[in-house]
């Protein structure tokens, strides 16, 4: 999933990173809005109700505002920083170390409200650790894909598959009807995952609240020793020929 770049690339690869990856993110969705009513996979309307605190006069609450874009940007940020010196050190996966960090992070959040344990963090805290974490796998993502996939939010996605959906009805070369179908499948699996994803959060979360973040973590671990194992495999068999 995160290790063929460029030419190297298929169809197939995108397609496993998006339904993983958006089923990731439809639960942090789902989960950010039922414990702390703040959506936490994407900032546009923390764009609105930024713009509406700063006309009610109500600065706190704009900067509150301003601060969850903000750990969204800087989780990109982190994201494309560490691909980048991971690149030039040539030491580790690049992919490795944002993942890891996605994982922490949703770790850390699920044990919020864990009294055994004697950790406690403010809601807002937990939006802006949930958006930068978003803010790292989509930064990740569209990098890996090459901007063909998005994870964490629809808005893009319908608009392009509205698109896409409207070119079927015109005559088009056979070889740019079939990509443009393969373009189709991978927006409806995006969507459909993520939609799975919220409801399966919801669900969970209705059982163990933000420990379903635990969870949620340990499924992106399993991402990571997926992609280990299936290169290994592939390894092992180039070795048997």
């Amino acid at each position: 999933m995160f290790r063929h770049r460029g030419k190297n690339r298929t169809y197939f690869h995108n397609l496993k990173l998006a339904s993983a990856l958006s089923f990731v993110a439809g639960i942090v969705n789902i989960v950010g809005v039922l414990s702390v009513k703040v959506l936490t996979t994407n900032i546009t309307g923390h764009f609105a109700f930024f713009s509406e605190e700063i006309l009610l006069d109500h600065y706190s609450e704009a900067f509150t505002y301003f601060i969850f874009i903000l750990c969204f940007l800087g989780g990109a940020f982190c994201s494309s920083f560490m691909v980048e010196f991971s690149f030039g050190r040539r030491m580790f996966r690049p992919h490795l170390i944002p993942l890891i960090t996605e994982i922490l992070i949703l770790g850390f959040v699920g044990i919020a409200d864990d009294k055994t344990l004697g950790i406690s963090i403010s809601p807002y805290t937990i939006a802006g650790l949930l958006l930068f974490a978003m803010g790292v796998q989509n930064s990740l993502v569209t990098r890996v894909s090459q901007s063909v996939v998005r994870t964490t939010h629809l808005t893009g996605l319908f608009t392009d598959l509205g698109i896409e959906l409207s070119k079927l009805f015109f005559k088009e070369r056979e070889n740019e009807q079939r990509q443009l179908k393969k373009n189709i499948t991978l927006k409806l699996v995006i969507i459909a995952c993520f939609f799975s994803g919220c409801m399966m959060g919801g669900f969970v979360y209705s059982m163990i609240y933000l420990k379903t973040l635990i969870a949620t973590a340990g499924l992106l671990f399993c991402v990571i020793r997926y992609d280990k194992l299936l290169y290994r495999y592939y390894a092992l068999k180039r070795r048997l020929r």
